[in-house]
């Protein structure tokens, strides 16, 4: 039995959780400071819980003895103090986060790691598995121009204003709209706005629409840096969804400060209801030279709700707690890359591998790939 200790009891550090404990291989510790979150995830699972502050450092180093690995599915701004414990423990670690400036301080750490220690943030879905299937597809290429790669969690059923449902962290959304994004623009790295870069397009006669988030890109700017003309990430909504959040974000300057988000926070969970109920939308375009020839590879998927251990779950809910599941897996089958220590990229990490592992063959489902040269 491998022992992982998992930070955060909510939707997705529980499910996590609940995904490691019935594979049968795991021994699973899950803490929260959330007395009540930890016993609704221990009447689902068979798993030990501990009541704790993830910035009480005592207490977490404690939780950390004997644990093979600590999985942070905490708040961005605990994940340094997580990393730091985890690099005095010994553990390797694993998170969620989307934010560029906590992925350097936790790079940083990685650079101390013990042999086989490794270090790996961003192991979501975006960042995260959408890292992984663009590396694959820009691999395929003699040279690059573009890649584009698009994530959307989506309610299946949008019947309000904002076309939106909550489908996970607020904290995590508002982050997205309201930070730098990189990308790479006529071969060169840069930062763009956030909201801003908006296109439409159609998928499975469905229209949507895409624009600059942060975070998505992972390291794949520093990765492709020098080899690829134009590199970005675009979160997909339905059409006119930005248009409403850019008024909130920029209109009324409720993301100009911390007081702001808060109020925007507070307005988006007390008047959009979270729903179950949505799709995850991933689309990945590459073109580029193959044998002398001007290519376009697409690959996109749609990853919908489920039933799983006898709970209803969210695509989103799935998807970011399996592809965290599964690099978590590779890792302890010694798939992740030859010898790993240290900080490891997701676009480390082989498409094939992934896809075949027990955790990630949940986004085999629903795919669509076609080749198309242009």
């Amino acid at each position: 039995m491998k022992r992982v200790l998992v930070v955060g009891a909510g939707k997705i550090g529980a499910s996590i959780a609940k995904l490691l404990v019935h594979s049968g291989d795991y021994e699973v510790t899950l803490v929260d400071r959330d007395a009540a979150a930890l016993q609704r995830v221990a009447a689902r699972a068979p798993l030990t819980t501990h009541q704790l502050k993830a910035s009480d450092a005592a207490e977490l180093a404690a939780c950390l003895k004997g644990q093979a690995a600590v999985l942070s599915a905490a708040s961005f701004d605990a994940n340094p103090a997580i990393a730091r414990a985890a690099l005095a423990a010994g553990a390797s670690y694993f998170d969620l986060t989307e934010d560029v400036a906590t992925t350097r301080k936790i790079r940083r750490l990685a650079a101390q790691a013990a042999p086989r220690q490794v270090f790996m943030p961003q192991c979501g879905l975006a960042p995260g598995f959408i890292g992984i299937l663009a590396a694959e597809l820009a691999r395929r290429f003699d040279t690059l121009d573009t890649v584009k790669m698009r994530v959307g969690a989506l309610p299946q059923y949008p019947n309000n204003q904002i076309m939106y449902n909550l489908t996970w962290s607020t904290d995590g959304l508002i982050n997205e709209y309201c930070n730098p994004c990189e990308a790479v623009v006529d071969g060169h790295s840069t930062e763009v706005l956030a909201l801003e870069g908006l296109e439409h397009f159609a998928l499975d006669g469905l229209e949507y629409e895409a624009f600059n988030t942060s975070g998505g890109l992972g390291t794949l700017c520093e990765t492709l840096a020098g080899h690829v003309q134009t590199l970005n990430y675009k979160t997909v909504r339905y059409t006119g969804h930005r248009y409403l959040m850019d008024f909130l974000v920029n209109g009324l300057r409720l993301g100009a400060s911390r007081a702001g988000r808060r109020h925007l926070k507070a307005m988006l969970e007390n008047a959009i209801p979270i729903t179950l109920q949505d799709v995850v939308l991933i689309f990945v375009s590459v073109s580029g030279q193959i044998d002398g020839q001007f290519r376009q590879i697409t690959d996109a998927r749609k990853i919908y709700h489920r039933e799983l251990f006898g709970e209803a779950w969210s695509a989103i809910q799935l998807t970011t707690a399996a592809s965290a599941c599964a690099v978590l897996d590779l890792h302890f089958e010694g798939q992740l890359t030859p010898d790993a220590h240290g900080f490891i990229a997701q676009e480390q990490v082989p498409l094939a591998d992934f896809l075949e592992n027990r955790f990630g063959r949940y986004y085999a489902i629903d795919r669509y790939a076609e080749e198309i040269p242009i």
